[in-house]
């Protein structure tokens, strides 16, 4: 007994005319990962403004005076 595939198909296993769900679902796919760096950059920046505004909005480098240094 042969198998034969229709013409154009050399991949077995696969069944004619499912290019296009493989695209939907490779679309799919690609979306769910994009939205889903989306929303984990999103957060990201959202922490560090939360973390940016606990100290005060700006950040303190080598050098700069603090409250308790100008009491001394």
């Amino acid at each position: 007994m042969s198998v034969q595939y229709p013409q154009g198909r050399a991949t077995v296993g696969e069944k004619p005319g499912n290019e296009p769900e493989e695209a939907r679902l490779q679309n799919a796919s690609r979306q769910i990962v994009q939205d889903a760096v989306l929303r984990a950059v999103r957060q990201v920046s959202r922490e560090g403004r939360g973390q940016e505004r606990a100290r005060g909005g700006v950040q303190r480098g080598v050098g700069d005076v603090t409250k308790k240094q100008e009491k001394k």
